[in-house]
């Protein structure tokens, strides 16, 4: 089964949200839907991202985890961006 990835640059945390409670959220959110590969924060040029690899059977299905994804990070913290990528071979692809 493909690997995609959703990675969100985030902002200000919501009133009340634990910033340890976020990510955990997050990834629980995709494993609602589907297999989760892996988790993690990292912080590029400033500013923070959090990624949560999962596997899906295709782009359109990999699109519904994202949202799923995305829309309880938002409830957490600010998403100002968020994109899904798909892997192949040992590159990820951004879809469209």
């Amino acid at each position: 089964m493909p690997s995609y990835r959703v990675r969100m640059v985030v902002g200000d945390m919501r009133p009340g949200v634990d910033p340890a409670d976020v990510l955990p959220a997050a990834a629980d959110a995709a494993a609602e839907l589907t297999a989760v590969e892996a988790q993690y924060l990292e912080v590029v040029r400033g500013e923070p991202r959090l990624t949560v690899r999962f596997e899906a059977s295709d782009d359109e299905v990999a699109g519904q985890v994202r949202r799923a994804v995305v829309e309880r990070a938002d409830a957490m913290v600010e998403v100002l961006a968020s994109r899904v990528s798909r892997r192949w071979g040992a590159r990820w692809y951004p879809l469209r």
